[in-house]
């Protein structure tokens, strides 16, 4: 049902268009290409990865893929080929990479598609496997018991693997690291006969309402199935290829004659010079004197149209005015005050009269006097005329 083949040296393989390929870069074969393990008795199991292209290019051909899970696994190539490329040898480079070493070693591998005689197989379904990733479902004793479980359900005479696809390329999500999940895959296969009513039981309605709500659709042999592979119904698709319909339309067609269109007269080869003068005039000069004449306009309003300090005053109340200037005469006041402290203070804020004995005292401060450094409280023995009230003795004292 597939070709596999095991890597060797310029190894010539024959696959069949439209027949699964499938080639395997075994790790143990390219251990011996590299030096041995360094430390005697120990077992190398250093990592290799393998980088593949057609030669002369820097990827493979479209047909053909290639999966290698981690550098501890073979590596493998697989692909369905075309029957464009029949009768033309493919070389495809295999290049190992030792990552402990650093080393390579290159292998060709040369392909030789030949022409199948029952290709395409008209009747082609496709299944989905949710329980396998790619690599798992290429191994031949899974492949080759998948083809034995279809055999069983569609009883054909010739029974192809035409095609292997990783879900994660038709869009699929990588699934969560839990409970072994897998990628999925699609394994498209081929035979000779009708499907069977087993396979056509997915396009029943009862089938199909049940796949639109998410439901499980109930299939008769899919209990054949079910010990290995868990395929998803409702995404199977059923081709039949003898069924093709024929897209061709009736050309109708016309007298051949083109209406007369009048005498074609080409451009001239000779093309006048143009002068952009008037478009730079257009362009440039005219807004710039709208801006110049918007300018201006503002200009005039903005300075030419004042009233003026005069004309206001003589619109405002002279009472208005004269509490205005008062309430400027008092805040200038005000400023100069803070400003110079060297000046005397007011007489409104000095003692006039002695507190007990009712004399004229003379002020606190002199012209000469620094206030700036006298404090904002004086106590009772820091004023100079203040009268000393006698305190009384203790008693026993004379």
């Amino acid at each position: 049902y597939t070709i596999l083949s095991k890597v060797h040296s310029d190894r010539n393989v024959y696959p069949s268009a439209g027949v699964l390929f499938v080639h395997v870069l075994e790790r143990e074969y390219f251990k011996g290409e590299f030096p041995p393990y360094p430390k005697p008795g120990e077992i190398s199991n250093d990592p290799i990865t393998f980088n593949t292209n057609l030669m002369g290019y820097p990827d493979r051909p479209g047909w053909l893929r290639y999966i290698q899970r981690t550098p501890y696994s073979d590596g493998v190539l697989y692909g369905s080929p075309t029957v464009e490329n029949v009768g033309k040898p493919t070389i495809i480079e295999i290049t190992a990479y030792n990552r402990r070493t650093f080393e390579t070693a290159r292998h060709n591998l040369i392909i030789n598609i030949m022409s199948a005689e029952d290709f395409p197989l008209p009747y082609q379904a496709e299944f989905f496997i949710r329980n396998m990733n790619v690599e798992e479902m290429l191994a031949s004793e899974v492949l080759g018991d998948f083809l034995g479980a279809v055999k069983n359900v569609w009883q054909p005479e010739r029974l192809n693997a035409i095609n292997i696809t990783s879900a994660l390329d038709r869009g699929g999500r990588v699934p969560l690291p839990i409970n072994d999940m897998k990628e999925g895959v699609y394994v498209m296969v081929g035979a000779d006969v009708p499907f069977s009513s087993c396979l056509r039981e997915v396009e029943n309605p009862q089938n199909q309402l049940r796949c639109s709500q998410e439901m499980e659709p109930v299939i008769t042999c899919d209990k054949k199935f079910r010990t290995q592979f868990h395929i998803d119904w409702c995404k199977i698709s059923l081709v039949d290829n003898t069924k093709q319909v024929s897209t061709f339309q009736e050309v109708v067609r016309g007298e051949g004659i083109l209406p007369d269109g009048g005498e074609y007269k080409p451009p001239s080869d000779t093309l006048k010079s143009r002068d952009y003068y008037s478009d730079f005039l257009i362009t440039l000069a005219v807004p710039s004197a709208i801006a110049l004449v918007l300018f201006l306009i503002l200009a005039y309003i903005m300075c030419c149209r004042r009233e003026g300090v005069e004309k206001r005053n003589m619109q405002t109340p002279d009472i208005q005015l004269v509490h205005h200037s008062a309430i400027q005469k008092s805040t200038k006041e005000l400023r100069d005050m803070s400003k110079n402290r060297e000046i005397a203070w007011p007489l409104s804020t000095l003692p006039v009269f002695h507190p007990v004995t009712g004399e004229m005292v003379p002020p606190l401060h002199t012209d000469s006097y620094d206030n700036t450094s006298m404090p904002l409280m004086q106590t009772q023995q820091n004023l100079p005329h203040q009268t000393q009230i006698p305190q009384q003795q203790s008693a026993g004292q004379y």
